[in-house]
């Protein structure tokens, strides 16, 4: 694990590591407060947590600079917590195993944590180092980013001053991002009396596995498998033509992750177990075939179990699969002016049936406030339809784009002298803290830029290690060339 101490620049690396020795699941923040707090304190600069859990550090401009303007590095301390099936990891209380693949820095199993702990290190990087160029500089690191953005949410008016953000959260070397999605969250909820199961059947336990999973916002484009959405295939199937009955169902852990797994139990007559067992096959092989070059790993499994006690009511069970059928998931449209960037999307997050209860979860995201009003009111008009209580919750804007942003206009600049070539200029479709600080604080340029990941809130998650040092020298050359006051 410790081999990435080795990798450049080493004072970012070696902070990383110590985050990943470290549990922060989104939730459970206390361990890592501590430690950033404790770092703070010895490295020399003033050091305090808010209310809301952000840990804020303030450092002075260095002899000369007092008249730059002051910059604002922003990153998260959360991580999602996503292991494979099989692998044994306890996030609230073990480290991540980290190793050295070609390239790329990854997890055994598990989700890394770069995201957004390379920005963390960055920021732990510059509050340390004596000898960096810069003006007075405010390091903000808010918890709980990756569950609802609470610790942005709950940053006080005064709490923090600047005139530039550096937000440390994306995920591609060389791209400035200059706008984001807005998002909001929908929750529909059932309550329901179970019926006793008929003792003449038999159950199956359907496994939906394999699939790549990914960010809801930034890998939404990709046309991912949904794990929900193919197990709703499944079993509608089943119930129509098979006689399946539905016992329970679990899909999906992370409201901004794109499902990986999904796994409902049915029951059935055991004469039907033969076909049942075959269309699990046959799905399997459909479905490699419609996402090929996609997803390559789909696995639909039918298991013999134990025949459970009880089975959803009929009509309640069909209400819900209608409504999971027509729920809208993926890419509504890409934006009119920038064709290859998607503007609005929702994804089937979370889906647990069982014990008297139905209870799902979507996240809806867009950089046009009318669309992400529009497509969450298509979800929540599916699911009333089926009954369902709809509670829309935790909606935040999206951050408008500045083509003229002077601190936009300096780091266009500073790229091109470092490396030769203009950053590519990009809005992203996911939900960065950008929007919600620049209320708190009125008046902020912003920009969003980090070294290159793929596959976040997956165990695939990867940082690409040429990249770092780039992402890192670029930061240290923007501090020194912020514009003045």
């Amino acid at each position: 694990m410790s081999e990435i101490l080795s990798l450049a620049p080493q004072n970012v690396w070696k902070h990383f590591y110590d985050l990943t020795q470290i549990p922060r699941p989104s939730g459970h923040m206390e361990r890592v407060q501590a430690f950033l707090l404790e770092f703070g304190k010895k490295t020399g600069v003033e050091t305090f947590m808010d209310e809301a859990g952000n840990v804020i550090y303030k450092k002075p401009a260095t002899p000369g600079m007092e008249d730059k303007k002051v910059v604002i590095l922003q990153a998260h301390m959360d991580m999602v917590p996503q292991a494979n099936k099989g692998t044994e990891h306890d996030f609230v209380k073990d480290p991540i195993q980290t190793y050295i693949d070609g390239e790329w820095v990854k997890a055994k199993g598990t989700t890394l944590g770069s995201d957004n702990g390379m920005g963390v290190a960055a920021i732990m990087a510059v509050m340390e180092d004596k000898n960096l160029k810069h003006g007075p500089l405010v390091g903000l690191i808010t918890s709980d980013e990756e569950t609802g953005m609470f610790g942005a949410f709950g940053l006080k008016p005064g709490t923090v001053e600047g005139d530039i953000l550096l937000n440390l959260d994306s995920e591609e070397e060389g791209e400035l991002y200059i706008g984001c999605a807005g998002g909001e969250d929908l929750t529909a909820e059932l309550e329901y009396k179970p019926e006793a199961v008929n003792p003449a059947h038999v159950a199956l336990k359907i496994v939906v596995k394999g699939l790549r999973g990914g960010h809801s916002g930034v890998q939404i484009g990709e046309g991912l498998a949904n794990a929900n959405k193919l197990m709703t295939r499944f079993v509608h199937h089943a119930i129509k033509y098979y006689g399946a009955d539905l016992a329970s169902w679990e899909g999906g852990n992370m409201r901004n992750a794109v499902p990986r797994e999904c796994e409902a139990i049915l029951t059935f007559p055991e004469s039907e177990l033969e076909k049942l067992t075959a269309y699990a096959k046959e799905c399997e092989k459909t479905w490699q075939e419609e996402f090929d070059t996609i997803e390559k790993n789909i696995l639909v499994l039918a298991e013999r179990t134990e025949l459970p006690q009880f089975i959803v009511p009929a009509p309640i069970r069909d209400n819900v699969i209608s409504a999971l059928y027509a729920c809208p998931n993926g890419v509504e449209r890409y934006i009119p002016t920038i064709p290859d960037t998607v503007e609005t999307s929702s994804n089937l997050a979370i889906v647990t049936i069982g014990e008297g209860k139905v209870a799902i979860k979507v996240l809806t995201r867009s950089s046009r406030e009318t669309m992400k009003d529009y497509r969450n009111t298509a979800i929540e008009n599916c699911f009333s339809m089926a009954g369902m209580s709809v509670v829309r919750s935790g909606g935040y804007s999206g951050w408008s784009p500045d083509v003229n942003s002077p601190i936009l206009h300096a780091m266009k600049k500073s790229y091109q002298q470092q490396f030769g070539k203009e950053p590519k200029i990009s809005v992203i479709h996911a939900g960065l803290e950008c929007g919600i600080i620049g209320s708190v604080v009125p008046g902020l340029d912003m920009i969003s830029f980090g070294p290159t990941l793929q596959c976040p809130h997956t165990p695939e998650e990867r940082c690409h290690i040429p990249s770092v040092p780039k992402f890192y020298d670029f930061l240290i050359a923007t501090l020194e060339n912020t514009p003045k006051k």
